[in-house]
């Protein structure tokens, strides 16, 4: 990606330059890592919009407020299924995935 001025470092550019081009193995960890820590901070914007509690989205969900805690704070991976409850069950939501190749 071009520099839009000489005074101007874009997003990509500090990324390629810390981590590699796209494709690298660390480049590819980080955004990995990048989506995990999105994904945390989405449930805990919708459990906060929906007013409720880490303990209370737990119950809802049939685990436990560490649980909950740990994947809002990216500190543990989340199971396809486990997301599903905790999107259906816990919010009342539905999960929409999308692909980029």
């Amino acid at each position: 990606m071009k520099k839009a001025s000489k005074n101007i470092t874009t997003l990509d550019e500090i990324l390629d330059k810390k981590y590699g081009k796209r494709g690298s193995k660390k480049r590819e960890k980080w955004e990995q890592d990048f989506e995990a820590f999105r994904l945390g901070v989405m449930l805990e914007e919708a459990r906060t919009k929906l007013g409720m509690t880490q303990e209370e989205l737990a119950n809802k969900c049939g685990t436990n407020k560490s649980y909950i805690s740990r994947i809002e704070n990216n500190a543990s991976d989340i199971r396809l299924s486990t997301l599903m409850k905790i999107i259906q069950q816990g919010f009342g939501g539905h999960l929409k995935l999308t692909l980029q190749l």
